[in-house]
């Protein structure tokens, strides 16, 4: 065997040891930590995190991707808290990939998926719009969104509309049938802003297939309201 191929076999071997090293119950642990103290809104909590790492175990294990980046990913993908309606809501995904670095330098995480690590924080973000270069991004995008979806998803939504202070639907078109939805109007409003579109941007194949079953769960939510309110068919 060439002096090359051993070199590789080596660096594949100490790859293989270090993911195997490490510890994952102690990154858990390290993170419930640190997220109980940071606090978040209503439709932040650890809850909503625990949910997420959930669905980002069982995308990876499907789509084949590094645990080593998506778990600390997506156990400290919201560990910045900015306000929904904070105009810096954008940087919040950018805010938490620098603030998660930090602590996983000092929890000794392996330097060399540091930068995939901060990415897939970054990419999470529907409002910072940006693209995931790598499987493990796909996988920490699509774990957090298909929490926004289904049963989940729709507590949520009320959850954080109502800490905000923002009515079930608006009194006028409630189900913005003739109007640009607003999501400063109602907590409705946010299903045809954001939550209905979700299904469209999923990037994995187990992620399309699960979003399709929570958007059919939402729109069949907004079918019985708009029976049970009397808004009419459209």
């Amino acid at each position: 065997m060439s002096a090359s191929a051993n070199s590789g076999c080596a660096a594949g071997a100490r790859a293989f040891a270090r993911v195997m090293s490490m510890n994952f119950a102690e990154l858990e642990a390290r993170a419930e930590t640190v997220l109980t103290a940071q606090g978040g809104d209503a439709a932040h909590d650890l809850a909503h995190i625990r949910r997420v790492v959930a669905n980002a175990r069982a995308l990876a294990a499907t789509e084949g991707a590094r645990l080593e980046v998506v778990l600390p990913a997506a156990w400290l993908h919201d560990c910045v808290s900015v306000p929904k309606d904070s105009p810096q809501r954008a940087s919040a995904s950018k805010l938490a990939a620098a603030q998660a670095l930090v602590w996983l330098r000092d929890w000794g995480w392996p330097e060399e998926v540091l930068p995939d690590v901060a990415h897939a924080i970054e990419a999470h973000s529907f409002s910072a719009g940006i693209a995931p270069r790598t499987l493990e991004a796909q996988v920490v995008q699509d774990a957090d969104r298909l929490d926004a979806l289904g049963a989940a998803g729709l507590a949520r939504c009320l959850m954080l509309g109502g800490e905000m202070g923002r009515p079930l639907y608006a009194a006028v078109d409630p189900f913005c049938d003739n109007r640009v939805p607003d999501d400063r109007a109602s907590c409705v409003d946010h299903f045809y802003t954001k939550l209905l579109k979700l299904e469209s941007t999923m990037q994995t194949p187990g992620g399309r297939t699960e979003a399709r079953v929570r958007t059919d769960y939402l729109r069949g939510f907004l079918a019985e309201l708009r029976k049970e309110i009397g808004a009419g068919e459209i």
